[in-house]
């Protein structure tokens, strides 16, 4: 008899560092999990910076002095831990070339993805865009070659854009999220029972996916969800 997937969810923002991280470190763990096919991965939307602005002329570490409070040489060294948590995940982050950008209308594109069975893709590929190769993930005509790129239609991706269609979905994700506790992102859930704050390591990854599937699969019930804390990014965009 053929099961019923499990599911993961995670709420994340295209512009949080650590999501970036936390979901190389989770996919590297889900590929090492012997049950991987059995399991449902959802991307929920967060939003870091919701009225930010885009202004093409600031660059991150401007970003953070303005927005964070922080010194220049404070911003700098925040950016280089980062550079380099990225890089002992496999990422390389390029700060110097990254457009600090809204991201509702990549939200947008990932939901929209979602319906057509390619919302991992298009996750990877806005994340890879923003803090790799420095794409300004709030331009339609780049998130339109985004979209494509993908396998989404170029005509859809503009109309959605254009129509705002998923705005209800983001605002209903974010909601959910108030809802269950989330302060900060990345943040995965299991089944609805066990959850993962921040970007933790493979090894934490995998057990509690390990400890997770082996409860859905015994159909237990757990009393509250318990959550494993880690470097985050929180509600006020303060990413630590």
């Amino acid at each position: 008899m053929e099961l019923n997937k499990m599911k993961v969810e995670i709420w994340s923002d295209i512009m949080c560092p650590f999501c970036y991280i936390g979901k190389r470190n989770f996919e590297n763990a889900l590929e090492q999990f012997s049950q991987r096919d059995q399991i449902q991965v959802i991307w929920k939307s967060f939003a870091l910076a919701p009225d930010l602005q885009t202004d093409t002329s600031i660059d991150s570490n401007l970003f953070l002095q303005k927005h964070k409070g922080m010194s220049g040489a404070q911003a700098t060294e925040a950016i280089k831990g980062v550079t380099q948590m990225a890089k002992a995940s496999g990422l390389d982050y390029d700060y110097d070339n990254v457009v600090v950008a809204n991201t509702k209308n990549g939200h947008q594109l990932i939901h929209l993805a979602a319906q057509k069975g390619l919302q991992n893709e298009m996750k990877e590929r806005l994340l890879k865009a923003y803090f790799i190769e420095g794409h300004n993930v709030d331009d339609t005509q780049t998130l339109i070659n985004l979209g494509t790129e993908v396998g989404l239609d170029e005509v859809v991706v503009k109309k959605t854009l254009e129509e705002q269609e998923f705005s209800a979905y983001i605002e209903q994700d974010i909601a959910e999220a108030r809802n269950i506790g989330v302060t900060g992102v990345p943040f995965f859930v299991f089944d609805r029972k066990y959850a993962v704050s921040g970007a933790q390591p493979e090894a934490a990854f995998l057990d509690i996916l390990n400890k997770s599937f082996s409860e859905w699969f015994a159909k237990q019930e757990l009393p509250h969800l318990e959550v494993l804390e880690g470097q985050s990014c929180d509600t006020d965009g303060n990413c630590d």
